[in-house]
């Protein structure tokens, strides 16, 4: 997020020191305030208001609204095409031409349409994003007459400065609003960083991606992010489990039928295809799907077109962008003849690898806190802090089940957590830990917490060690100056975390 505040600073900065307020909201809600305290000291209106639009309600959502400098709440607020030959409104119009409009007099213009306050005249621009319009940013006055061509150009300048931050926000907004879960945390380790980088390239186009990763590696929620960054996100996203349904089914489902083509089938139905048509279809656990389904799912990519059970029309045509999802390797199953090495090309132009969760472990305390305060949150528990022991217990266990183990651990703790703190004894049972690091009989149980406490700390010190070695090039009383640690106290450390010493420097 702070990249895109960063750049929203640098943007506006030359315009108005009111933005370098900007950079410092590191809330949405903070910022659209930010917005509309710049719109409205800009335009000397006395009304703003920030609308985005909602593709699954068809609306359009109020995200923020000013009146006299007062920030005023109406959760909840969409404003829907009225349909009954009365005028959509201003912000349907900006919406519609993704161009900025100037009523000089709501009185005589026969677009306004009265929905919150009286006024006189408004000026409203699109927000703009990848040619078209996201959202609308609307300033209003009493007065008739109050706007200008110039203040529309003001406007303008702010809605497309603040564009990206916004639509970053609405499709982080869409994404936990699914579920609950967060949409990506960024950076947890090289392999993560390599994933986020293909998903910016690939998103935008419409290339085939699959997903490789073990389970709970978070392979849906890399779906959903390549879906809502690309230009079709206000279409369907349709997934199908293709580990969940036995062959013949499965045909149906993906292609649909016509009324009577098979034994029960007293509806025609749509296929997955047809539901994500202008969309994306995701298709998770694409290892497990049938040879003989693969052919079809080939030939319905490669002519774009799908054929529903028993129908003898001409097929349908059909536009998705797909995305496949699996646990399996792939290339191993091509060779072993379990998967067609045609689809598995069509399928793989862009592959992503996820990282199983001990590839990143040192940043399990981040992960560990951003689910706790969300099942927090969702069940209405005090719990907001994991002590530390149970921080080490976590850190002692290898999640087979990868990140999705996490969060349901976490969840369940969160469940039995008396109070603010989530204690070890509030964790579920973990498989492959020692049973004396939990046990309450356990004859020393803060030997065992500081074997554990010493294991989670040792990795990141070693590493911060050799980096720091490295940057001072192996001097090591430079680097025991940037550590804050006499020579021979950062000698002892190197030793105690099995860092290679420098080579004495020998003279010819």
């Amino acid at each position: 997020m702070k990249q895109y505040l960063e750049y929203l600073q640098r943007v506006m900065k030359p315009r108005s020191t009111t933005a370098d307020q900007i950079l410092h909201a590191s809330e949405v809600e903070l910022l659209q305030r930010r917005i509309m305290e710049l719109a409205l000291d800009r335009t000397g209106a006395q009304h703003g208001a920030l609308f985005l639009w909602d593709p699954r309600a068809r609306a359009l959502a109020l995200e923020f609204h000013m009146v006299d400098g007062l920030v005023v709440n109406l959760p909840g607020v969409r404003l829907r095409r009225r349909g009954d030959g009365r005028p959509n409104g201003i912000a349907f119009h900006v919406l519609d031409t993704n161009e900025p409009y100037l009523c000089v007099d709501s009185s005589t213009d026969p677009r306004y349409a009265r929905y919150f306050l009286d006024v006189g005249s408004i000026a409203a621009v699109p927000i703009p994003y990848q040619g078209r319009a996201i959202g609308v940013l609307s300033v209003s006055a009493r007065a008739p007459r109050a706007f200008t061509t110039a203040h529309l150009d003001e406007l303008e300048a702010l809605a497309a400065s603040a564009a990206t931050f916004l639509r970053r926000a609405q499709l982080d907004r869409a994404a936990r609003e699914r579920d609950g879960r967060p949409f990506l945390i960024k950076g947890l380790c090289p392999e993560w960083i390599e994933v986020e980088r293909r998903i910016e390239a690939v998103a935008p186009t419409d290339a085939p991606v699959l997903v490789q990763g073990e389970s709970g590696t978070g392979k849906e929620l890399v779906a959903h992010a390549i879906h809502f960054n690309s230009r079709r996100a206000e279409a369907p996203l349709v997934t199908v489990n293709c580990a969940a349904l036995p062959e013949p089914l499965f045909e149906s489902l993906l292609f649909g039928h016509v009324r009577g083509a098979f034994t029960g089938a007293a509806l025609a139905k749509r296929g997955e295809f047809q539901k994500a048509h202008g969309g994306t279809l995701f298709l998770d656990e694409l290892g497990e799907l049938p040879l003989g389904l693969q052919a079809k799912v080939l030939r319905a990519l490669d002519r774009g077109e799908v054929q529903p059970l028993g129908s003898d029309k001409a097929p349908e045509r059909v536009d998705v962008r797909l995305i496949c999802a699996t646990n399996r390797d792939l290339a191993a199953e091509v060779r072993a003849g379990r998967f067609r090495h045609d689809l598995y090309y069509r399928v793989g132009v862009m592959t992503l690898a996820l990282p199983p969760l001990r590839r990143y472990k040192d940043n399990l305390p981040v992960l560990a806190q951003v689910f706790l305060q969300e099942a927090a949150q969702r069940h209405g528990r005090p719990a907001n802090r994991l002590a530390p022991e149970a921080l080490a217990l976590l850190a002692a266990y290898d999640f087979p089940g990868n990140v999705r183990e996490l969060r349901n651990i976490l969840e369940h703790a969160v469940i039995l957590a008396a109070g603010e703190v989530v204690e070890a004894t509030d964790l579920p049972p973990l498989a492959d830990v020692a049973p004396a690091a939990v046990a309450p009989s356990s004859p020393a149980p803060q030997a065992t917490l500081r074997v554990l406490r010493e294991r989670w700390l040792a990795g990141p010190e070693r590493r911060y060690l050799a980096e720091l070695l490295d940057a001072c090039r192996g001097n090591v009383r430079a680097a025991a100056r940037r550590a804050g640690v006499d020579p021979v106290t950062f000698y002892r450390l190197l030793r105690r975390r099995g860092v290679p010493l420098p080579r004495a420097r020998t003279t010819p």
